[in-house]
């Protein structure tokens, strides 16, 4: 049996914190609003696995008012996230992911990107693709006030 989950995630660009995106430090001005890293890649993955595994949110499972979550990697919460499939016997078989941003340019970082996700995952790195479009200056990402991830992921059974 195979399932299909998607996710989404979009937080604030600000002053005053390291970009991470797909567990990698970005060389930008600005870094993510949120309780962890705020890192939009990863969220969005951990959604998309979670909902293919019929699981709840990452909000669930993970929840913002817990502080021992505060300024957690979100790598971290994606390996606790593959323990939660693990024991339901899921196994990651594909997963696309698109990052929504204006700046910086992403692309330079993208192979450095799967390596760690795949890693934490413990999948092959072709099981993992990011890629990056724009919103053509609009919105807010095109404003350059956010960055959002969406993504997309197919489990299978072991």
């Amino acid at each position: 049996m195979n399932r299909i989950g998607i996710g989404y995630d979009l937080h604030r660009l600000i002053e005053g914190r390291d970009l991470v995106l797909g567990g990698v430090i970005i060389d930008h001005q600005y870094g993510l609003e949120g309780h962890s890293d705020a890192d939009v890649i990863t969220h969005a993955l951990m959604d998309a696995l979670l909902g293919a595994a019929g699981k709840r949110d990452i909000g669930y499972f993970f929840s913002p008012q817990d502080k021992s979550y505060h300024g957690i990697s979100s790598i971290e919460l994606l390996k606790k996230v593959k323990s939660i499939l693990d024991a339901d016997n899921w196994v990651l078989l594909n997963a696309d992911i698109v990052v929504i941003a204006e700046a910086p340019l992403i692309s330079p970082y993208i192979e450095m990107m799967i390596d760690v996700i795949a890693s934490a995952l413990q999948v092959p790195t072709e099981a993992i693709m990011i890629k990056a479009t724009t919103t053509e200056g609009l919105g807010p990402c095109g404003r350059e006030e956010a960055i959002a991830a969406q993504a997309v992921a197919l489990l299978g059974k072991k």
